[in-house]
């Protein structure tokens, strides 16, 4: 199998590049994010505090995550129900980054995200995938953007949706989560020794996508 790992911090556009990518390659694509996110949404519903690690790792326990795949679509299933339009949400984002520097959350997750890449080939975008998940990805890229690029975007997103937001307070929340995001102690967010650096700031989508499509190219 042929594995491409994306990591960059919130905001960057792994999600969407790697979508895009995966669909010109005819590659799985895999989004880490959503199965944390699909966790987060478990402790809400349930009301875990999300400062609570022993609490959170209790809940783990009762929470079945499941990947299907259908027409091309990956969908997370939380014990049993499909989830896919109830986790982009503000509330879940904010929980999905306090938990997820969890060790019980992310060794739940982890040998599903291997198993994935053990029987497709796949582009997986996250936080660690390329330091920590697939360590011995075929290609690992480091997608990131300016702090107020990635604000611009998250404010756009919001306003085609039709939702009141600030462009400050989202632009405060992104340094925030980067700075959990890269301190956490297990797994912190940084860039593999052996990936690409890719800054998407001053790049159009379709620019970024043919940038790692002719690096994956090559490679094959």
């Amino acid at each position: 199998m042929f594995n491409i790992a994306i990591d960059g911090p919130a905001g960057a556009g792994k999600s969407t590049i790697a979508k895009l990518v995966a669909k010109k390659l005819g590659f799985v694509y895999v989004d880490t994010g959503s199965m944390y996110r699909a966790m987060a949404l478990y402790c809400i519903r349930n009301g875990v505090d999300k400062s609570d690690e022993e609490a959170v790792s209790l809940a783990c326990k009762e929470m079945d995550i499941v990947v299907k795949y259908e027409d091309g679509i990956q969908l997370v299933l939380l014990n049993g129900e499909v989830v896919n339009d109830y986790i982009r949400t503000e509330e879940v984002s904010h929980v999905t980054s306090s938990i997820a520097v969890y060790e019980s959350v992310r060794e739940k997750l982890l040998n599903l995200q291997r198993e994935l890449a053990k029987e497709y080939n796949v582009i997986m975008d996250g936080r660690d995938i390329g330091t920590n998940v697939l360590k011995d990805a075929d290609v690992k890229i480091y997608l990131t953007a300016s702090v107020d690029t990635r604000a611009k975007r998250r404010f756009l997103e919001h306003i085609e949706k039709g939702e009141e937001c600030d462009i400050e307070e989202i632009k405060q929340d992104i340094i925030d989560r980067d700075y959990r995001d890269m301190n956490r102690k297990i797994a912190p967010l940084k860039q593999a020794d052996d990936a690409i650096l890719v800054d998407s700031s001053e790049m159009s989508i379709d620019e970024v996508v043919d940038t790692i499509v002719s690096i994956v190219n090559d490679k094959m």
